[in-house]
């Protein structure tokens, strides 16, 4: 399973980068925002950190604005993919874009029939958001694993990217159910790393390589 960051923060993607675990990142208006710096200077810089697919979103609510916007945000870099939201002017959107060889991502997944949707109308990518069906008390990730289903059913190409990841867990249960992508924000990559036990055994190895060196010394 590839694993993208979750952000727009530079030092956080710099860090992540540096793990080796890194094969794209997501961003959104919202996590721009938090940023110092133009939208564009912003994802230029992440696009100059990392290889693979960058999601940059459009925010006009018909089409022919989202297909403009998606035009010269595909100037930005060559990795740069737009992400676009369900709807029926976003599937009008990634229709023309598809054809256009210009990689979408759409986003604000809930359901499979959305997800059918958008892999016919040539999404490169699709993002379940499974914290915020967690969040209306239903598992967000059974519609992941009803989506695997139905794209290993019929051949889709579309990656499926689980999004709105809140903890560790939804990480390995996005592998367990078969997804392409977790998209993870930089705290919970942090925690996928910590285990008490590890630390514990670190420390221990240390308390014992000193009593070792005492002998020798």
């Amino acid at each position: 399973m590839k694993i993208f960051i979750d952000t727009a923060n530079v030092s956080e993607i710099r860090e992540a980068v540096s793990l080796g675990i890194i094969d794209g990142v997501t961003t959104n208006p919202t996590l721009l925002s938090k940023e110092k710096g133009t939208f564009r200077e912003i994802l230029i810089e992440i696009c100059s950190l990392v290889d693979g697919p960058i999601s940059a979103e459009v925010v006009s609510e018909q089409s022919e604005g989202m297909v403009e916007e998606a035009r010269e945000l595909a100037k930005i870099g060559k990795n740069i993919t737009i992400k676009v939201p369900m709807s029926t002017e976003g599937m009008k959107a990634v229709t023309i874009l598809s054809q256009e060889s210009i990689w979408t991502n759409m986003t604000l997944v809930f359901s499979p029939s959305q997800a059918i949707l958008a892999a016919k109308a040539g999404a490169r990518f699709i993002s379940p958001f499974v914290g915020r069906v967690d969040d209306m008390s239903h598992f967000g990730m059974d519609s992941v694993r009803q989506i695997v289903t139905i794209y290993e059913n019929y051949g889709f190409d579309t990656e499926i990217i689980v999004a709105s990841i809140r903890h560790p867990l939804h990480v390995v249960e996005a592998a367990l159910a078969g997804a392409h992508i977790a998209t993870v924000p930089f705290k919970v990559i942090q925690q996928l790393v910590k285990h008490p036990l590890t630390d514990i055994g670190i420390k221990r190895f240390q308390e014992d390589w000193e009593k070792v060196t005492k002998k020798t010394s």
